[in-house]
């Protein structure tokens, strides 16, 4: 049913249909500057973070980017800020797009309009250490489990816990980002942490051993790139170059190397979160 409304929105545009969306121009003051100004938090590998061997920027989002510059015949210029500055920055006009694995959430929409790339939920993980303890998902109900204050988690766990839990409930602790979470629980200041199962695999290569999934995602939604409510005509050019990219292949090719294929979308979708 998502599906059906997602590509419903998107045969809504201006243009009609994602294929024609391919060849919509874009915004003038866009297509003078010749760039894309980019918001980016470099801090969610494999989505977006710095390689510790050359300090570059690296990661799916941004390569993806990088993709879509080349298809919008952009240069991407990146600018570093944090997670709670992104959306006023946008809104302000201080940069074009984010490009940051943001959430696509309804809660946004009066601001940004989302160009939907990537599906994702909430993972819940333990050190492997503790592992014995956590043999199914319920196990997690009555202890401490430790998440991003500035993400979705929040919520959704706190709907797990009360469908699953009963007089057991899940006692949240707040993080500044997914990293703090695994740093609280490696210093069990949390029992169990939570972050964005694509990211998992990724994690658990760089630190093998160290941690363990306790069940699956117990949500799901929308990461997307954003742009401002206001400039529609930039969405449908992103929105085009996306649905080239499906097309091609390329797109495909680029969440297989970073080990998102079965996060991946078949599919062009415009604010399709909840």
């Amino acid at each position: 049913m998502r599906h059906l409304l997602a590509a419903a929105l998107l045969a809504a545009l201006p243009v009609g249909t994602a294929a024609a969306a391919a060849t919509a121009p874009l915004p003038p003051a866009i297509a003078s500057k010749g760039s894309l100004t980019v918001a980016i938090v470099l801090n969610y590998p494999p989505l977006e973070f710095r390689d510790p061997a050359t300090n570059a920027l690296t990661g799916f989002d941004v390569e993806l980017g990088e993709a879509l510059g080349r298809k919008l015949g952009l240069k991407i210029d990146w600018q570093e800020t944090s997670f709670a500055q992104m959306l006023s920055s946008l809104s302000t006009g201080r940069v074009d797009a984010i490009l940051s694995g943001m959430g696509d959430l309804a809660s946004r929409h009066a601001v940004a309009t989302f160009v939907d790339y990537l599906r994702s939920g909430p993972q819940f993980f333990v050190l492997s250490a503790n592992a014995v303890s956590y043999k199914t998902i319920d196990a997690v109900c009555g202890h401490h489990v430790g998440a991003s204050s500035r993400t979705s988690f929040p919520k959704e766990i706190a709907a797990w816990s009360t469908a699953h839990c009963g007089s057991k409930p899940v006692i949240f602790i707040g993080t500044n980002g997914s990293a703090d979470a695994r740093t609280q629980l490696r210093e069990s200041r949390i029992d169990v942490a939570v972050q964005g199962g694509e990211t998992m695999p990724y994690i658990m290569k760089q630190e093998p051993g160290t941690y363990t999934l306790v069940g699956k995602p117990i949500a799901y939604q929308f990461t997307g790139l954003a742009v401002a409510k206001t400039d529609p005509a930039l969405r449908t050019a992103i929105a085009g170059a996306l649905s080239a990219m499906i097309a091609d292949g390329s797109y495909q090719a680029l969440t297989t190397k970073w080990g998102l294929r079965p996060d991946g979308v078949d599919k062009v979708m415009i604010d399709a979160g909840q």
